[in-house]
């Protein structure tokens, strides 16, 4: 049977859990900036949703390396079509006229879900492009290490995929309205917290890989893939 053709026990819930976590990060993550301290760093600054973003990113690794580029490049372009219609939602829902007895809770629902043209823009052109990198390096580096050391490609996929990620996004959104030098340094932050945050995770992608490949008797290597991302064939 063809890749393409076989179904899997996991993948499909893979996919929904991948998309709700998307969403929530990008929806309710934004509505709060934190600041914690760091022991021998000091206070750190950050938007909430930074500390559950990267679960895509650990998701993308985990489907690519069990079940490919091609069925994670699915995955991705539903995420893309649920952030674009969330993002259609959320802006509906902030400009339709309160009713009068709610009109006294109009500012918190502009505050929480009205996100400028910019941030939106932003939020999605990064997720898209920091997700094809993620995946990409990663099938990339699975031929070149023969599949050995699955560490060094679900690492080094999601320093090149959090990298174009937090770079696009800062920039899009926020270029010209922050000074280079807070712009630099908020990006910089975000991208060590995301990365950081898929080091400490390596030992539980390394069981859900595990488990995935003996229970989908699957392990597949992109070595014939067409990696253009403008597809949905698996």
């Amino acid at each position: 049977m063809k890749h393409a053709d076989r179904t899997f026990k996991y993948y499909d819930f893979f996919m929904a859990a991948y998309v709700c976590i998307l969403l929530c990060s990008n929806l309710i993550g934004p509505a709060k900036v934190s600041t914690v301290h760091v022991p021998l760093i000091g206070s750190v600054t950050f938007m909430a949703g930074v500390l559950f973003f990267p679960i895509s990113y650990l998701f993308g690794d985990i489907l690519t390396e069990v079940y490919g580029y091609a069925r994670d490049r699915r995955v991705v372009w539903a995420g893309f079509a649920a952030l674009i219609f969330a993002s259609v939602m959320a802006a509906t829902i902030v400009h339709l006229p309160p009713a009068d007895w709610w009109a006294s809770k109009q500012p918190a629902v502009e505050t929480i879900f009205g996100s400028t043209p910019r941030i939106v823009a932003g939020s999605i052109i990064a997720f898209w492009c920091g997700s094809f990198v993620n995946s990409y390096v990663l099938a990339r580096m699975k031929i070149l290490t023969s599949g050995r050391w699955l560490w060094t490609r679900t690492v080094g996929s999601t320093l090149c995929g959090e990298l174009v990620d937090s770079a696009l996004f800062y920039t899009i959104a926020f270029y010209g309205s922050w000074t280079t030098a807070d712009l630099m340094q908020v990006t910089m932050t975000q991208y060590v917290l995301k990365s950081g945050w898929e080091i400490l995770a390596t030992p539980l992608t390394y069981k859900i890989v595990g488990f995935l490949k003996r229970t989908e008797h699957e392990d597949y290597y992109d070595r014939d893939t067409d990696f253009t991302p403008f597809s949905l064939r698996a």
